[in-house]
């Protein structure tokens, strides 16, 4: 029997194994934050900013986006994982602030955020329209989404469930479905139905093969499979333009 797709349970059912570096497919999620962050480091001074990491499951990008010393929140539906990041955070003296919730409704004031963080999230939402709606509505005027996706094509799903999933157990079987994938024209017109300015855009994936045979992840020339980028949110107007406009 085939495996379920999109399957999101699994996030909980590895709670209790997230931070022990023991299960290869976590490994891979956390060896993929530093190369998320070379880019986004190059766009995002990070310090003292309020910054919301949108589906931050165990908590490796909230963990690093508060070394770099952001006033970080995490938001998850898997109650489990979020728990894991919870006691994490607690063990090592971390100020994060965790909550159970889901991208469609984030529970949050409007301009809560001055950067908000989406990573291996957008092709996994029931509604990709109103993830990004949402993301505008609490990022602060000239504030920034940090995101990285699947691209929606033949080869990215053969590379993705075919080879990571099925082949080389990178990601457990299930967890992607390649018809929630997101091509980039699409998630550019909702950026843009949603008011939101579109950034940079590059390649994303393996880049060589560190410790325990596990690949290190890093920008590519190529955006077929993973991309990668951000968009931001119009600065709010200066009273003088308002004025001269009027």
């Amino acid at each position: 029997m085939p495996p379920e797709r999109n399957n999101l349970d699994l996030y909980d059912e590895a709670a209790k194994d997230w931070w022990s570096d023991d299960v290869r497919w976590i490994r891979t999620l956390k060896n993929m934050v530093p190369g998320r962050l070379s880019y986004f480091d190059d766009i995002v001074d990070w310090k003292d900013k309020a910054v919301l990491d949108l589906g931050c499951a165990g908590g490796f990008m909230a963990e690093a986006l508060d070394d770099r010393g952001a006033k970080v929140t995490g938001i998850d539906p898997a109650e489990e994982a979020i728990a894991a990041a919870r006691a994490h955070g607690k063990s090592t003296g971390r100020r994060i602030d965790y909550h159970v919730g889901v991208g469609e409704a984030l529970p949050y004031p409007d301009e809560s955020f001055a950067a908000v963080v989406c990573v291996d999230v957008l092709e996994h939402v029931r509604d990709l329209g109103q993830v990004v709606c949402e993301i505008a509505r609490v990022l602060k005027p000239g504030g920034v989404l940090c995101y990285d996706t699947i691209n929606r094509n033949p080869l990215a799903s053969f590379v993705v469930v075919t080879i990571a999933e099925d082949v080389l157990r990178l990601l457990p079987r299930g967890t992607h479905d390649p018809k929630m994938f997101v091509k980039p024209g699409e998630l550019l017109g909702h950026f843009d139905r949603a008011g939101l300015i579109a950034g940079g855009m590059t390649g994303f994936g393996p880049r060589g093969i560190g410790k325990r045979g596990d690949p290190i992840f890093g920008r590519l020339p190529f955006s077929g499979i993973i991309y990668m980028g951000t968009t931001s949110k119009a600065p709010r107007a200066a009273p003088d333009a308002l004025a001269s406009s009027a």
